[in-house]
């Protein structure tokens, strides 16, 4: 873990690690497990995975550009989120159903899991700074008023 002053100040959603997480997540499904799939999975399964996982990292970068608003970027995050665990799904009906590498697809799923809760962090993070009267506590991390 990187330490505070190893961290680069947030210019762009580029320099989100969420982003870049789910992008090069993007990357990898689209180039090795959409492949994969057989054929009669063209119109389901590959086409579902493959808006998923592209709708997350989309989803960053759209919210991040109304990150002014005091919703607009809550709602994209939630967003993303949903994005996340709906590829979850798809990658493990992938292995599941079509035995498609285990381990290229556990290490996905490990990655948008993580994204995942990289996600609800910034959201939780996000609210707290936008309403000083919220507090996320110091042991768990859960939001008290």
């Amino acid at each position: 873990m990187p330490e505070e002053k190893d961290k680069k100040p947030i210019k762009s959603f580029r320099d989100l690690e969420v982003f870049q997480n789910t992008y090069g997540a993007m990357l990898r499904v689209i180039k090795e497990v959409l492949p994969l799939l057989p054929q009669s999975e063209k119109f389901d399964l590959v086409d579902q995975l493959r808006r998923s996982c592209k709708a997350a990292p989309r989803l960053i970068a759209e919210g991040y550009a109304k990150r002014h608003q005091k919703f607009g970027f809550q709602k994209y995050l939630d967003d993303a989120m949903t994005e996340c665990n709906e590829t979850i799904v798809s990658l493990d009906q992938s292995r599941d159903l079509y035995n498609v590498d285990p381990k290229l697809i556990n290490e996905l799923v490990d990655l948008y899991d993580k994204s995942g809760r990289q996600i609800y962090n910034l959201s939780v993070a996000w609210t707290s700074f936008k309403d000083p009267k919220r507090r996320p506590s110091i042991d768990t991390g859960i939001v008290t008023s």
